[in-house]
């Protein structure tokens, strides 16, 4: 396990003379690994570095006002809403890996704008040890393993938590003094909420995930679950009051896991899955029927979507 206090007085001597009087940015999501890793850049190089946060309409419930609230303290801190872009990118996109791609492309142009205006010379990440491991060895694509770098010309890629499983993290962020909703936050994709809708991406689908993921997250916060989301996989038919609907089906995913790389599907009480299905068709009209998955990592992945190509890591240069 990791001695917090000594790594990060050792990462911020490091982010500090990799960097040296230029100036930095880092995409800033609100996940622990890069939360951690902009506390740390910022305490190592201040106002030299820009977070920037992108809304891109798929993110969890209440994020961006996080945020705002969280990292207010910087005050490099920019907020890019881009909503009705990422949409746009994704219309009649259905295919898991094309909607990463389309993602990503989008993700890049955002961030590439804004790292044009603040003049940055580094890319601060947030890569963390799993996603090297992942990303090398053809299991999925991760958006901060590759991309940025081959569109935008940086001097140098700064990545301080790379070493790190997600644990440690959360350690390192503990001894930060991160708000717990930062250090205990679940692990969230970054293509968000897209990747817990099969097929196309629309902004109806997008909402009951949002609010499905959101009721699962409250539900099951007691039992500690290393990952719990809901997913909108498809449609039925259901019985809404006297009425036959023809509605979503939310599946709800909670699994145990150290570090993302296996994982086992929690043994929920039966009255707090009632009492998950009952919120969620009750809260959401459109939703007929809720299911529970049981499969474990392997044989399935945590997500319903991650990738099955890769992109190659791109080195500094």
């Amino acid at each position: 396990m990791v001695d917090a206090s000594s790594f990060i007085q050792e990462a911020v001597v490091e982010i500090r003379e990799a960097i040296g009087t230029e100036n930095a940015i880092i995409a800033l999501s609100g996940g622990v690994d890069s939360s951690v890793s902009a506390a740390l850049a910022h305490r190592a190089i201040g106002d030299q570095l820009t977070p920037v946060y992108v809304d891109t309409g798929l993110m969890r419930k209440g994020e961006t006002a996080q945020i705002q609230d969280t990292f207010g303290y910087m005050d490099s801190l920019r907020v890019v809403h881009a909503e009705d872009r990422f949409l746009a990118a994704l219309e009649d996109v259905t295919d898991p890996e094309s909607k990463r791609h389309a993602i990503g492309q989008q993700f890049i142009y955002e961030f590439e704008r804004e790292a044009k205006t603040t003049a940055a010379d580094y890319l601060v990440q947030g890569t963390i040890y799993p996603d090297r491991i992942e990303s090398e060895g053809n299991i999925k694509s991760h958006h901060n393993v590759g991309g940025l770098p081959e569109v935008i010309d940086f001097d140098g890629i700064v990545e301080p938590v790379r070493e790190l499983y997600k644990d440690e993290v959360r350690t390192v962020a503990r001894e930060l003094e991160l708000e717990s909703v930062v250090s205990e936050r679940m692990p969230f994709p970054g293509p968000g909420l897209a990747i817990r809708v099969i097929g196309e991406v629309t902004a109806e689908k997008v909402a009951v995930a949002r609010d499905a993921c959101h009721i699962v997250e409250e539900e099951t916060a007691e039992y500690d679950p290393w990952q719990a989301f809901a997913a909108v996989v498809g449609k039925a038919t259901g019985v809404k009051g006297d009425n036959r609907v023809h509605g979503w089906i939310v599946s709800v995913r909670a699994v145990e896991s150290r570090d993302g790389m296996t994982a086992r599907a929690q043994e929920l009480p039966w009255e707090v899955l009632q009492r998950i299905q009952s919120r969620i068709t009750g809260e959401n009209s459109s939703v007929a029927r809720v299911v529970y998955d049981v499969t474990h990592k392997p044989p399935a992945t945590i997500e319903y979507e991650w990738s099955l190509l890769y992109l190659v890591r791109t080195s500094t240069h």
